[in-house]
């Protein structure tokens, strides 16, 4: 099993867990599954291995609403620069994606917010050291 296989194992676990512990969210299935999920946690595991060069020298972090961004654009080549942005584009359009696609499997699109602010906190929780994440308005390492 490769990394990229492995980073959304084990984000996946997180979730089951997380849903079982959350009161007044407890019968969220985050684990759900729909054709629609499916393709969308496909695309999210191909981009990953592109978007771990720029996780790991510090261009792109977590953000805390389940979202990444560029943290540093001087990390990265002008030459990549616009590389970068498209991959934060489409990551980050995927992961709204996501957290509509599972809030409506669950027959609740207004939990959208706390599935998007669970998986924040799961994402964050599974960032390799050296990873960049933001916490209370500002930028850490892990």
């Amino acid at each position: 099993m490769n990394n990229c296989a492995k980073y959304f194992l084990l984000l996946s676990l997180y979730l089951l867990f997380a849903s079982m512990s959350m009161p007044g969210f407890a019968q969220a299935n985050l684990e759900v599954n729909t054709p629609a999920i499916t393709s969308i946690k496909q695309r999210m595991q191909s981009r990953h291995a592109e978007l771990v060069e720029y996780y790991n020298s510090g261009a792109i972090g977590l953000t805390q609403d389940g979202m990444i961004t560029v943290r540093d654009a001087n990390a990265v080549s002008l030459a990549k620069r616009q590389q970068v942005n498209s991959l934060v584009s489409a990551e980050n359009q995927d992961r709204n994606a996501l957290y509509r696609e599972i809030a409506r499997a669950n027959n609740h699109p207004e939990w959208e917010s706390k599935i998007r602010s669970t998986f924040g906190q799961r994402w964050i929780n599974l960032a390799r050291n050296g990873w960049w994440y933001q916490s209370g308005g500002r930028w850490v390492q892990k």
